[in-house]
């Protein structure tokens, strides 16, 4: 295994620190004819090991992730990442290091007859079935009878299987070198929108990555399950983009297949916040109903296909808006440590992983649409220097009411606006928009701000901001930390006019990335979560030598 391959031999260090003379002395006498004996002994050794790993039926399902980040470093990344896939040049670990997981020790497990959930209807292959065509086995020194050369179809079957796994994993794999040269140069062309400028961590690595991922990916979505729990999602809440990403991928004639043998990934098309509306017995604090409905559903996608646990859900992708997403995820043990996560309440503190889940914003879409909240006036007509108002719960409003609420007139912080007052009205007449989280990380009031033209100050912990792969986000927002806000009015008035200008320009840029359109428009904000995913998948290569 993977976790023993740097150990010591077992006495190994304590016999040489009793021995240290003998063992010099021995050492010193090896000759060359020493060596070349133990070269004639060793080298078959090797060869049959290799034999053995490649024969064995424990290599034929395993991912490689990587913490895919188009360029620097991040300071959300795990202090376990680990620099074990250096080596690998066609590993896109671009904005941190890399992270690989071998699957041996857990392939085991997943077609165990104690795991009954995740146990697939393609169990591993006999040994029957592996061998090489018309050569049928014996048993008790007889061939076995197969006049409808059964074992011949079998195999058939499963090299292909095979090649279109390995053609798929190859056609990403040249990707992925693609994308690492466009980090150098550009020669890509766009008669619609040519990403730019500071506000991306490499503009023109992402610009490939989308082009890419226009021409090749796929995506599955489980047919499996009825409304209003499954396919279906709000479309006019605070957590309507669950609603819009279900819809848009389900009727997307470019990205969404019907063939799961092509799929890139495979989608699970439930709705947390449907799970909470219709099945969480209010004010009960008992989850296990939603967790079991879930775990059901994993059970009949995971019995009915194969791809479940040919990557351990490595390559299976679930989306929540509602705050109880990370623990909706928790109701199957690959869900939650494997699979592509899509979560507005990216909060690292609660098990949020940037290597592999997506952050999202969280959009309030009253109306169901974006009509009348896009746009604001240029800088010289904003004459308030910064603005919230919002209900206080969780740790860090109180914080800010507390320290600026009704207190200065340049930083208008309310718990309730005044009677009359417009609240999109009054982000349009501010420089900056505070945007403190509340019981949980994400807020809408960050996209609000991008909207109207505002520069969104970020206040809070643990929270990765939606798109931070591709997009960077001090280049267009204000960070504050909980323990800075006593100071506030201070790190806001020390930006010059020029860096606010620039940071103000940048925020109008970014906003096509935030927009939500029906039908969906080339970089918008369901485009910008497909491409999120599409580089989580891009590291996660699942082998099929079945």
């Amino acid at each position: 295994m993977m976790a023993n391959s740097n150990k010591k031999p077992s006495g190994g260090g304590g016999a040489g620190g009793a021995n240290t003379g003998s063992s010099s002395t021995a050492y010193a006498c090896w000759s060359s004819s020493s060596y070349t004996a133990i070269l004639v002994f060793i080298v078959p050794l090797v060869v049959l090991f290799w034999l053995i790993s490649l024969l064995s039926p424990n290599s034929s399902n395993w991912v490689f992730i990587s913490n895919y980040y188009l360029t620097g470093p991040s300071s959300n990344m795990s202090a376990n990442s680990s620099e074990i896939g250096a080596s690998h040049d066609d590993v896109l670990g671009l904005r941190s290091t890399v992270v690989v997981m071998d699957m041996h020790s857990t392939v085991e497990e997943v077609h165990s007859d104690d795991y009954v959930q995740n146990r697939s209807a393609s169990p591993p292959l006999a040994v029957e079935e592996a061998l090489p065509p018309f050569q049928q086995p014996v048993i008790n020194g007889k061939k076995k009878e197969d006049p409808m050369n059964e074992t011949h179809a079998s195999v058939t079957k499963n090299s292909a299987t095979r090649q279109r796994v390995v053609g798929l994993e190859g056609r990403l794999r040249r990707v992925r070198v693609a994308i690492k040269e466009a980090k150098f140069q550009n020669k890509t062309q766009d008669a619609d929108y040519i990403p730019n400028g500071p506000m991306y961590w490499n503009a023109n690595a992402f610009h490939r990555s989308y082009l890419e991922m226009e021409k090749q990916f796929k995506v599955f979505v489980y047919e499996e399950g009825e409304p209003p729990l499954f396919h279906n999602g709000p479309c006019k809440s605070i957590y309507s983009m669950e609603g819009n990403f279900i819809h848009e991928i389900e009727v997307n004639k470019q990205f969404r297949t019907r063939d799961p043998e092509e799929a890139h990934v495979y989608f699970l098309p439930y709705s947390v916040t449907m799970l909470v509306r219709f099945v969480y017995v209010r004010d009960s604090h008992d989850f296990s109903p939603i967790r079991q409905t879930v775990r059901d559903y994993v059970n009949i996608i995971s019995s009915k296909y194969p791809y479940w646990n040919r990557s351990l859900a490595a390559d299976h992708v679930t989306l929540a808006c509602h705050d109880w997403g990370p623990e909706t995820s928790n109701s199957d043990h690959y869900l939650r440590k494997n699979s592509i996560r899509g979560l507005c309440n990216a909060n690292t503190s609660e098990g949020f992983n940037p290597s592999k889940d997506v952050s999202f914003p969280e959009i309030n879409l009253q109306t169901g649409d974006t009509h009348g909240f896009l746009g604001g006036p240029s800088p010289r007509l904003r004459p308030i220097l910064a603005f919230f108002a919002g209900g206080v719960h969780g740790p860090i409003r109180p914080v800010l009411l507390e320290h600026w609420e009704n207190k200065d007139e340049d930083l208008r912080v309310h718990q309730y606006l005044p009677k009359g007052v417009d609240y999109y009205g009054m982000m349009r007449k501010s420089k900056y928009c505070l945007c403190p989280s509340g019981y949980e990380v994400a807020s809408p009031r960050v996209v609000e701000a991008i909207y109207t033209g505002c520069v969104p100050v970020l206040i809070s912990d643990h929270y990765v901001p939606p798109f931070g792969d591709v997009l960077n986000w001090k280049s267009f927002s204000v960070e504050v930390s909980v323990k800075d806000i006593p100071n506030l009015k201070n790190i806001l008035t020390s930006i010059s006019t020029r860096q606010y200008l620039r940071k103000q320009r940048r925020v109008v840029q970014v906003r096509r990335h935030f927009e939500v359109n029906s039908p969906p428009k080339r970089f918008d904000v369901f485009h910008m979560i497909l491409h999120s995913i599409w580089l989580r998948r891009l590291n996660v290569r699942v082998h099929n030598d079945e």
